[in-house]
C-alpha cells in the first residue's frame, strides 16, 4: 500500500511517501480501505518526537480517517454495530474513533475509556491513518450514513469528540453561560464554538487576527477579541461581561493561563485540553483559590461521546470546517501549512 511515514524525527523533510506491507487485521480488528484523512497538531508533535516516545519504525501519522470496510480479522463476526442488530461487512462506509482502549479495565468497564489503564491514540502509540489502509479495533469504528463524504467525517472526529468531552462531559457547560475561547482557528476551537453555541452558551473568542475571528463569527460567536490590538484581553473580557468574567475558558495554550484566570468569572471553569504554547506554564495559584476556580484537564472522549457528537455531525447540527485538502503524496506540503498556522479549521488528505 502507499503510506506517509518517518524513521527518524524531525522536519517535515523526514516524511516519505512510499509503498510499505498492507497490514493485516487481528483478532477483534477490521481493516479498513481509506479514503480520507484529517491532520492534527499531534501529528506533528509526534514527527518531531519528545523524550521518551516509543515508536515501531517506520511509523504512520493521523488520527483522523474515514473510508470503508475491507477485511475483517477474527472474532468481528461478534462485534457489532452500536444500535445495529448485525456486525461489521466488507464495504460498510465507516469513521474512525481514535481512542484506543483495551476495553477490558475498570475504566473501560465503567463506561470511561478514555481514561483505560492502556489507554493509547491512533497515529501517535499506533500507525495511523496517511496510508490506504489502516487496522484497527472493530469497537472504533462508527457507521458513516448514505451520502455523507468521508471527508468532512475524518475531519470532525476527533476534534469534535475532543471538544465536546472537555465542554459538555467533564466541564458541564449549560444554556445561558458564558464561553471564553482562546484561538479562533484551530481544529479543536472551531469545534468548541459550535458545541458551546448548540449547548446554548453566549461565545467570547480571542483571535490572532480580524480574518480568523470573521470566520469564527460566521460560526457563531457572539463577541470577537483581536489580541493583536488587545494584548490584555482580559480587560475586554470583563467589560464585555459586566465585570463578571465569564463561566469556562478553554484554553488549550496553557501559556495564556494567567490572563484565562483573570477572564473567568468567580466560581470558573478552565478547561485544558492541549498546551500548544508549551508543556510548563506559569500559575498564580492566588486566582485559584481567591476566584474559586477549577482547572479541569481532559483528554479525548469516551465511546459514548464519539457516537453522541458523531450523530449530531451527520444530522447537520455540527459542520466540520474544512481547510485545504491535499493528495496523500502532499502530506509533507500539509503539515507545512498547519505549522505556519495558515489554516482556518481542519486540512485534509484525500487518499486515493
Amino acid at each position: 500500500m502507499k503510506a506517509v511515514f518517518f524513521q527518524a524525527h524531525g522536519g517535515p523533510e523526514v516524511l516519505e511517501y512510499a509503498d510499505i506491507p498492507t497490514p493485516e487485521p487481528g483478532a477483534g480488528e477490521v481493516l479498513v480501505r481509506l479514503k480520507a484523512a484529517a491532520l492534527n497538531r499531534l501529528d506533528i508533535w509526534v514527527r518531531q518526537g519528545w523524550p521518551g516516545i516509543r515508536l515501531e519504525y517506520p511509523h504512520i501519522p493521523g488520527a483522523d480517517g474515514g473510508g470503508e470496510v475491507a477485511a475483517l480479522g477474527e472474532g468481528t463476526e461478534s462485534v457489532h454495530r452500536p444500535g445495529e442488530p448485525r456486525s461489521w461487512a466488507v464495504g460498510d462506509r465507516v469513521v474512525i474513533n481514535s481512542n484506543l482502549s483495551c476495553g477490558e479495565c475498570e475504566y473501560c468497564l465503567g463506561g470511561m475509556d478514555n481514561r483505560c489503564r492502556s489507554w493509547g491514540l491512533l497515529g501517535e502509540t499506533r500507525r495511523g491513518t496517511y496510508a490506504q489502509y489502516v487496522a484497527v479495533p472493530a469497537r472504533n469504528l462508527y457507521p458513516l450514513p448514505d451520502g455523507f463524504d468521508e471527508r468532512p467525517a475524518a475531519a470532525a472526529a476527533l476534534v469534535f469528540h475532543t471538544a465536546w468531552h472537555s465542554l459538555i462531559t467533564r466541564g458541564g457547560l449549560k444554556a445561558g453561560e458564558s464561553v471564553l475561547i482562546i484561538g479562533a482557528s484551530g481544529g479543536v476551537n472551531t469545534a468548541c464554538i459550535q458545541v458551546a453555541k448548540l449547548a446554548g452558551a453566549t461565545v467570547l473568542v480571542v483571535g490572532s487576527n480580524t480574518a480568523k475571528l470573521a470566520q469564527a463569527g460566521m460560526l457563531g460567536a457572539d463577541h470577537l477579541i483581536d489580541r493583536s490590538r488587545e494584548e490584555d484581553w482580559s480587560k475586554t473580557v470583563y467589560q464585555l461581561t459586566g465585570k463578571q468574567g465569564v463561566d469556562v475558558v478553554v484554553d488549550n495554550v496553557g501559556t495564556t493561563f494567567p490572563l484565562s484566570f483573570r477572564a473567568a468569572a468567580r466560581g470558573g471553569r478552565i478547561l485544558t485540553v492541549g498546551n500548544t504554547g508549551g508543556a510548563k506554564v506559569e500559575i498564580d495559584n492566588r486566582y485559584i483559590f481567591h476566584k474559586h476556580l477549577a482547572l479541569i484537564g481532559s483528554t479525548m472522549g469516551t465511546r459514548s461521546d464519539f457516537n453522541t457528537v458523531m450523530d449530531l455531525v451527520f444530522a447537520g447540527q455540527l459542520n466540520p470546517v474544512l481547510d485545504r485538502d491535499y493528495p496523500l503524496s502532499e502530506a509533507a506540503a500539509a503539515q507545512e501549512r498547519l505549522e505556519r498556522g495558515e489554516h482556518f479549521g481542519k486540512i485534509t488528505l484525500t487518499i486515493d
